[in-house]
Formats: C-alpha cells, sequence, structure tokens
C-alpha cells in the first residue's frame, strides 16, 4: 500500500503524534515546541460547491460536503519572517534555565503532482508571462527538444513543465509539474521565501496552485539550520543541531487528525480560518547530548524514530533520492538506507 494512501498515513501520523499547543507549550518537551514552532498554519478559503465537482475522486472524496483550501503563495507567505531572522523554539535545559534557539528555514525538496487541467492552466498563465518577457521566450524558442530534456534529467535540480512527465504519470500519482532538490551546501543557500520568489518566476504554478489542484503524492521538505540563540554565551553542541521536516501540501490530508489538541483541531475546522501542516516526517543532523530527547520519558525518542521512519518510507515509495536525507543519514547517494540505522542516527549522527 502505498504510503500517500490516506488509511497508511494516518496510522502514521497518529504514531507520530507530533502536534502541539502553543497555550500549553511550557508543558511540553523541546522536541515538541520544535514541531510545533515549524508547523505553517496557512490561511484557507472554502471551495465553491461548483468547484468541488471537478475535482479528481481519487484524491478527494465526492461525499465531502465542505472543503477548504490554501494557495501555495500563501503557505510560502508563513516563511516570509522567519527566512529573514528565523523562527524561535523555546528551550529549556537540564539545570532548569530557559533559551531561544532560532532556526532558518531554507527549501531542501519539493514534488508537485497535479492534474492536466490544472497544468494546462498554469501553462496559459507561464505564456501570458512569457510574452512580457521577450528574453525569456526567446531563450525557449532558440532551444531545441532535446536541449529542453537535458535541462532536466533526473540529476539536476529542478523539474520543468516541458519535460514529458508519462514516466511519472497516473490517476493516483497525477502528473508532475515541478520538482526541486537542493544540493548546495547550507552556506550557498538562500532563505526558503528568497528561493521560491526565484523559482516562481519560471513556474508560475508555485504561487497559483491551490491545495485542491494537488495529489496526495504532493510533498515539500523544509531544511532548518541553527543560527542564534538568546541570551547567548553559552555553548551548548545540542544547539547546533539541523532538521529536516516533510510536509503534505495536498488537500487529501486535510481532514486527517494531525494535532494532538482535538479542541483546537475543531474550532479551527469550524471556523475555517487556517490549515496547518505539521510534520509527518524529520530527520536530524549532529544531534548530541540531551537536549532534543527529554530523559523524564522515552517519547521523544519514540517520536523521533517514527518521524524518521516514515520520512524513509515516504521516499522508498516515491522512488526518490532526497540529497539532504542522505546527507543527514551519513550516507552517499548510492548507498542504501536501512531501517537497522534509524536508532542509531536519531541518538548520535555520526560525522
Amino acid at each position: 500500500m502505498l504510503i500517500f494512501d490516506k488509511v497508511s498515513m494516518q496510522t502514521n501520523l497518529d504514531k507520530v503524534s507530533m502536534h502541539t499547543n502553543l497555550d500549553k507549550v511550557s508543558m511540553h518537551t523541546n522536541l515538541e515546541r520544535f514541531l510545533d514552532c515549524v508547523t505553517p498554519v496557512v490561511p484557507s478559503h472554502l471551495l465553491p460547491k461548483n468547484d468541488m465537482m471537478n475535482l479528481n475522486s481519487l484524491w478527494h472524496p465526492l461525499e465531502r460536503e465542505n472543503l477548504n483550501y490554501f494557495t501555495l503563495g500563501d503557505l510560502w507567505n508563513c516563511y516570509d519572517e522567519c527566512s529573514v531572522y528565523g523562527v524561535g523554539v523555546p528551550i529549556t535545559l537540564d539545570d532548569g534555565q530557559s533559551l531561544v534557539q532560532y532556526f532558518v528555514p531554507y527549501l531542501s525538496a519539493i514534488q508537485i503532482f497535479t492534474s492536466n487541467s490544472s497544468v494546462n492552466c498554469v501553462r496559459e498563465e507561464t505564456d501570458s508571462i512569457s510574452e512580457t518577457r521577450d528574453f525569456f521566450s526567446d531563450s525557449l524558442s532558440d532551444e531545441s527538444d532535446s536541449e529542453k530534456l537535458s535541462r532536466w534529467d533526473g540529476s539536476s535540480e529542478e523539474g520543468l513543465l516541458e519535460h514529458d512527465n508519462s514516466w511519472h504519470s497516473n490517476d493516483r500519482l497525477g502528473i508532475l509539474y515541478f520538482q526541486y532538490f537542493e544540493r548546495n551546501s547550507p552556506y550557498g543557500r538562500v532563505p526558503l521565501i528568497d528561493k521560491i520568489n526565484s523559482l516562481a518566476q519560471r513556474y508560475p504554478g508555485l504561487l497559483s496552485l491551490r491545495s485542491v489542484d494537488l495529489s496526495p503524492a504532493s510533498w515539500m521538505s523544509v531544511s532548518w539550520y541553527p543560527i542564534y540563540h538568546i541570551p547567548m554565551g553559552r555553548t551548548i553542541k545540542d544547539l547546533y543541531t539541523g532538521f529536516l521536516t516533510y510536509h503534505t501540501i495536498s488537500s487529501s490530508f486535510q481532514d486527517l487528525d494531525l494535532e494532538d489538541n482535538p479542541e483546537s483541531v475543531e474550532s479551527k475546522r469550524k471556523e475555517g480560518e487556517s490549515i496547518s501542516l505539521p510534520p509527518f516526517g524529520m530527520a536530524t543532523y549532529k544531534m548530541q547530548g540531551d537536549v532534543w530527547i527529554s530523559t523524564k520519558n522515552g517519547r521523544d525518542q519514540e517520536r523521533l524514530v517514527s518521524l524518521l521512519s516514515v520520512a524513509d518510507s515516504w521516499l522508498k515509495q516515491l522512488r526518490v533520492q532526497h540529497h539532504d536525507f542522505n546527507y543527514f543519514m551519513g550516507f552517499g547517494l548510492g548507498k542504501t538506507r536501512t531501517n537497522d540505522n534509524f536508532s542509531t542516527h536519531i541518538i548520535r549522527t555520526k560525522y
């Protein structure tokens, strides 16, 4: 069974149970606070009834009365401020002292699967933009078909709309509209919002597509690297831990119970004000010590193992080689990941 099947995904999310309530942040562990702080909460819109009839029934059950959605543009806006200043995560040390660790988000990977009709709409939008940008239009028209294909070859960073997506197209997956895998070192990357704005100049669907237009196989991964903590002065190795979070971006999982607080979930569903996208998977880099793994109970370690297992399964199901994931796990691109190494890398990454 594919992991992006809703039953399978709900089972894994039940094990992970990652999202927390900010109003009760003091009651949660450092890891739970991190997961909460890096969860984007996106403004939502109610889909008109007429539009619901045009949805893919494999992705969205027809019996659903109401369906909220968000645009990808609204999703990226959630990362606007933290791309500049970082996102602050409250940390409580073993000696009772508190501090705030700041992390900057970077786009690590994204795959967008959609339908023929959505791709055609994006093509029309792209054509409209290209008419006003002669340099862009000319650069495309001067290329042969083979040159266009060579710019998108499996090992390249970006997947182009012009590429023949038949190899990755079926009713359940949809059509691969776009993919991106970051390969630069952390020092050579630009913050997430800047990367998206750059990519959107060539692929406007990155801003205009709606979550209801995307198949359940659509996902993104965000890498979080620490920049500083307040108050400063103390050197704590575990505060230099990097994180790699995985998020679904399709409305297909909207009705799944992703949060620990049922009242919060019900309130958001009634108001229809926002949709939260908590991590369904995660990997860590240079996790040493016990700042992120509470010694008071075993739920942090169990959660980390579950998040890592789900991330690994997701990538295997989509047959994706995610550069950052392989790097975080300490494997080369040509090596095979195994579940036997999960617990080892959770406690101490070998670098």
